[in-house]
């Protein structure tokens, strides 16, 4: 049967690479034959993960870097290209979401938010598409978000700034093609570590037509599909990997 998901030779940098979706992304990456950079704050996490990838016949470079931060974002690039010569496939995966009731927002709390959900998925895009246009190619995957699309209290900011995400998404998509990509996944509720701080209802069952949750090795497959040549005429769109959220 035809790999469609083949990724041999790829080089996959995955931003919050270190646990939750983005490790169950790098991990698959790895065994579609990726050699992969994990990026995320703590370095010590971004190894592990690299511990993982290497014990399955990969390369990997973990590189502590903030994503929501325009300097590091730099250097994370720089560190990518030093290390491998080139990145084929970017997923911005690093996010937050806080609720928080809107009037106790903070200026300092609503620029992190939008820093690390926006700003920094456009910097890493930005430096990198170029590149991909140089080396003939590359695919760029933004994970976004079903509250850009349903309108729910508290979470203003992360809401607004994934809405922007998805206009980017659309936009880089027609400056870097046809050569470079840029698509986004649209994720709904994940059973991430962030979960651990649901109510055990929300653990159970989700307002979508799975009724629940995700596992978070569900993403894997929309992943694939987006980083490989398999959606090879898919750009500038977003994909729904939510359950069917209502």
């Amino acid at each position: 049967m035809h790999n469609y998901f083949d990724l041999t030779g790829k080089i996959a940098l995955i931003t919050g690479g270190s646990r939750g979706l983005g490790r169950e992304m790098a991990l698959a990456f790895a065994d579609a034959g990726a050699d992969i950079i994990v990026s995320s704050r703590k370095l010590e996490n971004c190894e592990t993960v690299a511990a993982e990838v290497r014990a399955m016949g990969r390369r990997a470079l973990a590189v502590a870097s903030h994503a929501g931060k325009w300097e590091e974002n730099g250097r994370l690039v720089e560190a990518a290209y030093a290390q491998f010569g080139r990145v084929d496939i970017l997923v911005n995966n690093a996010g937050m979401s806080p609720a928080v009731p809107s009037a106790e927002v903070s200026e300092e709390l609503f620029d992190k938010v939008v820093a690390l959900n926006f700003k920094g998925p456009f910097r890493l895009a930005a430096l990198i598409s170029p590149h991909m246009q140089s080396a003939g190619g590359g695919s760029i995957i933004n994970i976004s978000s079903g509250a850009a699309f349903k309108p729910m209290p508290q979470v203003v900011a992360y809401a607004g700034a994934k809405a922007a995400l998805n206009a980017m998404t659309a936009s880089l998509a027609q400056e870097f093609g046809p050569l470079v990509r840029v698509n986004a996944i649209s994720a709904g509720p994940f059973l991430t570590d962030i979960s651990k701080a649901w109510p055990d209802e929300a653990r159970r069952t989700a307002n979508n037509a799975a009724g629940r949750p995700g596992r978070p090795e569900e993403i894997v497959t929309t992943a694939l599909y987006l980083a490989s040549p398999a959606s090879s005429y898919v750009s500038g769109t977003v994909v729904r990997c939510d359950g069917g959220l209502r």
